[in-house]
């Protein structure tokens, strides 16, 4: 290793420097560009299936600096017992140290009523004695269930029918709190634990989704097998019951067809994609299941289309994402973000020449 990238990786998580990454991103939209909206999903989804415990400094920084590349909507962890998932222990504190910034929608999962309990006390309530209570530090929740119960009952331990009975409350509720209901459903292509899924058993479940009060389902390709032929099907198939405005695409990466499955889940209709940072993720009851589809990857495939993303400054997110690798000490699985982070040791290196010649 050089001394240069030693350098680099050393500063790194200390003070990013972004100038190397943004100068030369470029993003063209055409004339009838369509916006995009990227849910970022590395905090919770990415973060939960790394072997050890992540300090809670960490994940809040995290946030912090995914909020600050122009990113609209991240999932900030979950309200889930910490016996279950270590990981997402300190979600509380989390969300009560990150820094707000106005334009940024925060989100946390909530796998059942004592989850949102846990979320509802560190609401702000209305004081007589102002004319409006202080902004929410979250003001979006997400239930999840799954399409077999193969799956429902290896992860949560029910079916999907008892998981969505258990889980109308908990939509209501929220709703009646002013938060709004996202939906997921896992394994919504291939279950690792009966194969195929069915489409229309998709579309039945997203339904119900739907009906208890989901504003929008983001629909997982959880193992990672999707194609875009069997993401298209699944979709249309979807579509027959639920409006596509209110479907979302997340892919896992599993066999390398992440960005394809995203692009053709696009063309299918749908406008707002789950994607994970550095390609943080996995599933822990997936066996062999890599991580999500990379937020980097997804915004370098989508620059000079007709979906617009250039809110969203792709040099700044890999060098989040090259800073929580880092930290996390794990391989970076962006395609992307370890292009843009060789050609920055490159120019850097350049520059160290030039300095030197002169």
């Amino acid at each position: 290793m050089s001394s240069v990238v030693r350098a680099l990786r050393t500063a790194l998580p200390r003070q990013p420097r972004l100038c190397l990454l943004s100068q030369r991103q470029r993003y063209y939209a055409t004339s009838h560009s369509e916006p995009i909206t990227i849910v970022e999903v590395g905090p919770r989804d990415g973060l939960q299936n790394e072997k050890g415990v992540i300090p809670v400094s960490v994940k809040a920084e995290l946030i912090n600096r995914l909020a600050q590349t122009g990113l609209r909507n991240i999932e900030a962890g979950s309200f889930v017992s910490p016996k279950w998932v270590p990981q997402m222990a300190g979600t509380a504190e989390v969300i009560s140290i990150i820094q707000r910034l106005p334009n940024v929608q925060y989100s946390v999962l909530v796998p059942n009523s004592k989850g949102l309990d846990g979320l509802l006390a560190l609401l702000p309530t209305h004081s007589p004695d102002s004319s409006a209570p202080p902004p929410p530090p979250i003001s979006e929740v997400a239930i999840f269930t799954a399409a077999t119960d193969a799956f429902a009952l290896a992860n949560t331990n029910t079916t999907v029918a008892a998981s969505l009975e258990r889980l109308a409350p908990v939509a209501s509720a929220a709703t009646a709190n002013g938060l709004r209901v996202r939906g997921y459903v896992s394994v919504a292509v291939t279950c690792p634990y009966s194969g195929k899924v069915d489409p229309v058993r998709v579309r039945e479940v997203t339904s119900e989704l739907v009906n208890i009060g989901c504003y929008e389902v983001s629909l997982g390709d959880t193992v990672g097998t999707g194609t875009p032929a069997t993401v298209g099907e699944m979709i249309e198939e979807v579509k027959k019951s639920v409006p596509v405005e209110k479907l979302a695409g997340h892919f896992h990466d599993t066999y390398g067809t992440g960005v394809a499955n995203v692009l053709a889940s696009l063309r299918h209709g749908i406008r707002t994609i789950d994607a994970s940072v550095g390609g943080l993720g996995g599933c822990p009851y997936s066996p062999g299941a890599t991580g999500n589809v990379a937020t980097e990857d997804v915004l370098y495939a989508l620059q000079g289309s007709e979906y617009d993303v250039r809110h969203i400054d792709l040099g700044k997110v890999a060098e989040v994402g090259w800073w929580i690798s880092e930290v996390l000490g794990r391989q970076n699985t962006s395609r992307a973000g370890r292009a843009l982070w060789a050609r920055r040791v490159r120019e850097q290196e350049t520059m160290e020449k030039e300095k030197a010649r002169l």
